[in-house]
């Protein structure tokens, strides 16, 4: 069977349909509306290797936030429903990826207790039309239905896309490694017995 989850949230804001796989090979699909999160969603899924499929429709009119975040959500919710009880999963995961001139370093821990802690400064401007602080926005909400641990470090950038893309892969790669299954392991890796 997998490890696979699919999520639907459909609220007077935002109507979405996720699909994700941990143990995938990077193919995505994904239609938000926003090009620029289906780039850096595109960027996650391919470099953490999983297979994700996005469809969402939200109020782009009002502005992008209320898409960002919930999509945010729903890849939460899928990833903590795919990994289920966290059985032999390495539990933690680091990656610190370059683009260009930019860095971006993500650690994080599959404990089951959400925590964002985002260091360092996005270039204040606009890639296209999104803006830079949702970035910020959707790790949060990422992390808060996951039940991530997140620790992100913006080392230095002065492009908001190249910094945008380092933050992204990173955290593909960072998840992979986390949600990864241990053959050494087929124990919950918590001394309490549960994540």
């Amino acid at each position: 069977m997998g490890r696979k989850a699919e999520v639907q949230r459909k609220t007077t804001e935002t109507d979405i349909t996720l699909a994700v796989d941990l143990d995938g090979t990077g193919e995505h699909g994904i239609d938000t509306g926003i090009p620029f999160l289906d780039h850096m969603l595109a960027l996650f899924a391919k470099h953490g290797l999983f297979d994700l499929q996005v469809a969402a429709k939200g109020d782009l009119e009002v502005d992008f936030h209320h898409t960002v975040e919930d999509v945010g959500l729903c890849l939460g919710e899928a990833i903590r429903n795919a990994a289920a009880d966290k059985r032999g999963i390495r539990r933690f995961g680091f990656a610190s990826v370059p683009m260009m001139e930019s860095l971006a370093t993500i650690t994080l821990d599959l404990c089951g207790r959400p925590y964002l802690v985002f260091v360092g400064d996005l270039p204040a401007e606009r890639a296209g039309e999104f803006d830079a602080d949702l970035i910020e926005e959707f790790i949060r909400a990422l992390s808060n239905e996951a039940g991530l641990t997140v620790h992100v470090q913006i080392v230095r950038g002065r492009n908001l896309h190249h910094s945008a893309e380092a933050i992204f892969k990173a955290l593909g790669r960072a998840l992979d490694e986390a949600t990864s299954i241990d053959p050494r392991s087929g124990q919950i890796p918590s001394t309490k017995g549960s994540l």
